[in-house]
């Protein structure tokens, strides 16, 4: 008989009320902020205006700012029955942009490379099985920075479920000194968002073609991205 795992069960830590309150601030800035972009889209990814088949998208760790109003401003204005799951650190920072994700209508899976791994990977499968659009940020949260790491692979392969790769560039931000160059819009700033051409990963793919379909993942994200 195996023997049992021994590993802990991490349990994502909640907010505290001065948090909350932070998380609906965030929330009203990006909304307010957000209202006066300029906005264009490019989507290449033939998969979100004829069918309403789930995919993951996959966007950069420093363009997550926006990222929730590509939801909901595109993708939902095209089909509005579509939702999303997003995974996201089982820390105390990711306990608050789980928040902001649920003012935004959206499914937090608490869970990185990191902490609690194993246990978002099965919330992240059943969620799918659901029908939702999930979002991961492959070279999150630790980097290296425009790395895609193997989690979203794993991901694709268990579910079935094509990669869509996400940028945008805002042609007038603040970069932030972190590990990632993390980007904040400024008001009226030009906001260009582009989705790429799917990358699929076969259930019975071998490792070597996982390799190969991570290295396409990381290659066109990085042909999408200006920074």
């Amino acid at each position: 008989m195996a023997a049992a795992d021994s590993r802990p069960v991490v349990v994502p830590r909640r907010l505290r009320w001065h948090q909350t309150l932070l998380a609906a601030l965030i929330y009203y800035l990006i909304r307010v902020v957000g209202s006066t972009l300029r906005r264009e889209w490019r989507d290449r990814s033939g998969l979100l205006a004829g069918t309403t088949q789930p995919v993951i998208f996959c966007v950069w760790h420093n363009r997550l700012a926006l990222s929730l109003l590509i939801q909901r401003d595109y993708v939902q204005k095209l089909q509005p029955t579509r939702r999303l799951a997003a995974i996201v650190s089982a820390s105390g920072d990711g306990a608050m942009v789980a928040r902001v994700l649920e003012h935004f209508d959206a499914l937090p899976v608490r869970g990185s490379s990191s902490r609690r791994g194993p246990q978002a990977l099965l919330e992240l499968t059943r969620v799918a099985a659901q029908g939702r659009d999930l979002a991961i940020t492959p070279d999150g949260p630790r980097g290296p920075r425009y790395v895609v790491q193997e989690g979203v692979i794993a991901i694709a392969q268990l579910t079935g479920m094509p990669i869509v790769p996400v940028s945008y560039h805002l042609n007038w931000k603040f970069r932030t000194k972190s590990w990632d160059g993390f980007q904040i819009p400024f008001p009226f700033a030009r906001w260009t968002v582009t989705f790429g051409e799917p990358v699929r990963v076969p259930r019975a793919a071998t490792g070597a073609e996982r390799e190969q379909a991570r290295c396409d993942l990381e290659t066109r994200l990085k042909n999408l991205t200006v920074d």
